[in-house]
């Protein structure tokens, strides 16, 4: 029989069982659940870890790169200091060095250097040296009776020319200028004794002066000392000026009379030997008037005692020259001429060279037309007449008569940069009576002279000239042996040649800056 308590046990047992087997048979499902989440977890912590190691690697290369970039910091801050410290030592040494710095460059910019250089060798069928040979070769070249350059000069004549110049901080200026000049006709490397080395300018000029202001010397400038007057103008081809002036003494350039009117007004000192060989003090004194593109030039003379022991020589002449600049070649185009008018009277008989010669008489009278002009014949070609007449008498000797007559013309064909042929003709007529001998005839003179330059486009007159050349001359036979003072003379002009002709050949340098 089975009790209460019995049954009751019976039943707490069965239901332990049944339970028991439920879970025996729900195990496997709930284990491949747990290991599922497990396997989740696993792998949620392997992703964890290599987060984790990234952010520990990237932790390391921050740290690495901050140690970099304070080392990098600590370098850049080294050089700026470094660099601080450099800045401030150049910019007192700049601070030191600049009043002699900017001292230097002022002294640098004051000093200008100029000069003009010709030098050549030339030859003949005799091989001798020839000497007298130039612009100036025939009878007339001792009244200034000029002929083309170009193919006859043979000597060495060098200027070189130094100007220091001064600034002052109101605007006014001044310059002295110095200029040495040497001139040879030796072929040889040494020349000493043979040469004239000479001092040609030693002068001050001083312009723009605060005390000018208000009047007509305001733009003007004035001056004092040894030169060349500065408003000399020449025919290059004749190597002859219009008006040459210069000496020793003062005057003032550009003064402004009216707004259409400048003039110049100086005084020249120069020295002659009288017949006694004394020295004579001659003066000459000048008024330059330039009003637009004309220019009238007086001037007078005066040697007090150039007459001494009797003779008949000048104590004071008179000159005058009118000009015309034109900005074209003789109104026919492009290019530019120029021409004079002179005449002149005792001392100023003398029309170029003024108050240099003294051995003129009181009743000397003298007059010559000048002009020359440039201009383009075609393209690569320029073409340059020039003329130049003169008439005197009473010069040297009561009676004598001179007239002469030069023309010059002178072609350039460019043919590329560096390159160019010249070709000049000229003629002169010559009819002189110096009371002791009497000349009457032509000369003739052809050149083609091969030129080689730096830039044939710069124009005509830019130098440097590297030149061959090749010369014919020809004059009457008549010509030879005429002097101005019936001394002995065999040849023809101030050359030793006899005949009535002669070639030249050689080669010649020219340059002026």
């Amino acid at each position: 029989m089975i009790t209460k308590k019995t049954a009751i046990a019976l039943g707490i047992a069965l239901a332990f069982c049944g339970s028991a087997a439920a879970a025996d048979k729900a195990k496997p499902t709930r284990v491949e659940e747990l290991e599922a989440r497990i396997a989740r977890l696993e792998e949620m912590l392997r992703q964890v870890t290599t987060v984790a190691q990234q952010a520990t690697s990237a932790a390391e290369q921050a740290s690495s790169a901050a140690q970099q970039a304070s080392s990098s910091a600590r370098q850049a801050s080294e050089v700026a200091l470094k660099a601080d410290t450099t800045a401030s030592a150049a910019k007192a040494a700049s601070d030191a060095q600049a009043p002699l710095t900017k001292a230097a460059a002022e002294t640098a910019s004051s000093f200008e250097f100029h000069g003009y250089a010709r030098s050549g060798t030339v030859s003949n069928s005799d091989m001798f040296t020839v000497k007298g040979v130039g612009p100036y070769i025939t009878p007339a070249g001792n009244l200034g009776g000029a002929v083309g350059r170009l193919g006859l000069e043979t000597d060495t004549y060098v200027e070189a020319k130094l100007l220091k110049n001064f600034r002052s901080d109101d605007g006014s200026w001044a310059t002295f200028g110095f200029m040495l000049a040497d001139g040879v006709n030796s072929n040889n490397d040494w020349t000493g004794g043979e040469n004239g080395i000479n001092v040609r300018w030693a002068y001050t000029e001083m312009g723009n002066l605060p005390a000018f202001k208000g009047t007509a010397l305001e733009n003007a400038s004035i001056w004092a000392g040894k030169r060349f007057d500065k408003k000399n103008f020449d025919i290059h081809f004749f190597d002859s000026d219009f008006v040459f002036l210069s000496g020793t003494g003062a005057g003032v350039y550009d003064a402004q009379v009216t707004p259409d009117w400048k003039t110049n007004v100086s005084v020249y000192g120069r020295d002659f030997l009288n017949e006694d060989n004394e020295g004579i003090k001659s003066y000459v004194f000048t008024m330059n008037n330039y009003v637009g593109n004309w220019q009238f030039m007086l001037n007078g003379m005066r040697a007090k005692n150039n007459d001494v022991n009797g003779s008949n020589r000048a104590t004071s002449g008179y000159h005058g020259l009118v000009a015309y600049h034109a900005p074209s070649f003789y109104g026919l185009g492009d290019g530019f001429s120029k021409t004079g008018i002179l005449a002149g009277r005792g001392l100023g008989a003398e029309v170029k060279r003024l108050g240099a010669v003294g051995n003129l008489l009181e009743d000397a009278q003298a007059f010559r037309v000048m002009s020359f002009g440039v201009t383009d014949l075609a393209p690569n070609w320029k073409i340059s007449p020039a003329v130049m007449a003169e008439v005197s008498k009473d010069r040297f000797n009561k009676g004598d008569e001179y007239k002469w007559a030069s023309a010059n013309l002178r072609f350039t064909n460019a043919i590329n940069k560096n390159f160019a042929m010249q070709y000049e003709g000229s003629f002169q007529y010559m009819d002189l009576d110096s009371t002791f001998t009497r000349a009457k005839g032509n000369f003739y003179k052809l050149t083609v002279s091969p030129t080689f330059k730096l830039d044939t486009g710069a124009g005509l007159f830019a130098r440097p000239e590297l030149r061959l050349f090749a010369t014919w001359m020809g004059w009457d036979k008549k010509l030879n042996g005429f002097t101005y003072d019936g001394s002995a003379n065999e040849g023809f002009g101030s050359t030793r040649f006899t005949g009535d002709s002669k070639w030249l050949v050689g080669a010649q340098m020219e340059v002026w800056f």
